[in-house]
């Protein structure tokens, strides 16, 4: 689907629990705080703890309340994701729902002059990454009443195909990767949804635009609450 900024849902994801990867960053920030307003406990997931904790306070103001799982994704292998989702089933004893915000992006460049260890690790963590956790985590989603997988795509890549390295070669990879795990789990009560933004205030796309002449971007909140609409079971208010 293409998302379009929509009102928050009151209480959709009551009682449920969400892991949000790249928890800190522009969407991900954005994404966790809407989960939380509409009732879920946010699994925090991301490189930095500072920024985690930070965004746990601001949940907890709010009246919610948040797991932290600090992680690196570039480093971490299949028994790490399988640790995570064994801790995440010990503590909140339910996960309903995964969203994919983490991203690596670079900058542009020209293919030709990428550096390989740039470009092995935008493939990793943007789509190699996605993979393990979500493998890891089928179990506890299959557990959930609606457990669904949400994965951001970024559709600038192929609109505008040039310079995007392997981060825009990866956003192809995950719509095959979407269509794929949909296929194989259309007879299952899980769901597998693909999210693609409109252009948004992040860091991410101020390393391919310049943010004083950037018209476009809008702020992530809207696409968030979007996103909750795609976490939402089918009977939410």
């Amino acid at each position: 689907m293409s998302a379009a900024p929509t009102p928050p849902v009151e209480r959709a994801l009551d009682g449920r629990a969400v892991l949000v990867t790249g928890a800190h960053g522009g969407l991900g920030r954005a994404v966790a705080l809407a989960c939380a307003a509409a009732g879920a406990q946010p699994v925090l997931l991301g490189r930095k703890s500072r920024k985690l904790e930070q965004l746990a306070d601001a949940i907890e103001k709010a009246g919610g309340r948040a797991l932290l799982y600090p992680l690196d994704l570039e480093g971490a292998t299949p028994d790490d994701y399988a640790e995570l989702a064994t801790r995440v089933g010990e503590h909140v004893g339910r996960l309903d729902g995964l969203v994919h915000c983490a991203a690596e992006f670079a900058g542009l460049t020209p293919l030709e002059h990428t550096d390989p260890a740039a470009f092995a690790r935008a493939l990793h963590v943007d789509l190699t990454a996605r993979w393990w956790l979500t493998q890891a985590c089928l179990p506890l989603l299959r557990g959930s009443d609606a457990g669904t997988v949400v994965f951001v795509i970024d559709p600038a890549p192929c609109a505008a195909p040039a310079y995007w390295g392997g981060y825009g070669i990866a956003q192809h990879g995950l719509e095959a990767l979407v269509a794929m795990l949909d296929a194989e789990t259309a007879s299952t009560p899980l769901r597998v949804r693909a999210l693609r933004p409109g252009p948004m205030r992040t860091p991410l796309r101020a390393r391919a635009y310049a943010a004083d002449s950037d018209r476009l971007a809008r702020d992530p909140a809207g696409f968030a609450a979007a996103c909750v609409d795609l976490l939402a079971p089918a009977d939410a208010p």
